[in-house]
């Protein structure tokens, strides 16, 4: 199975902000998960969403 950078869309359909609980938007450009509802964004790392508040910035 080739290996791929970008996160997959399936698991991004289930992934909820650990913050708010909220529905998480992708943004592919800076290949981070925008929490609205929380005002945070989560980075992804080759491929992996990095849900913890303490990694995420302030929107």
């Amino acid at each position: 199975m080739p290996e791929r950078s970008s996160t997959n869309p399936k698991l991004l359909e289930i992934l909820v902000c650990p913050v708010t609980k909220m529905r998480l938007e992708y943004d592919a450009e800076k290949q981070e998960l925008i929490s609205k509802s929380a005002g945070l964004a989560f980075p992804i790392r080759d491929g992996i969403p990095i849900l913890l508040a303490d990694e995420a910035r302030e929107l």
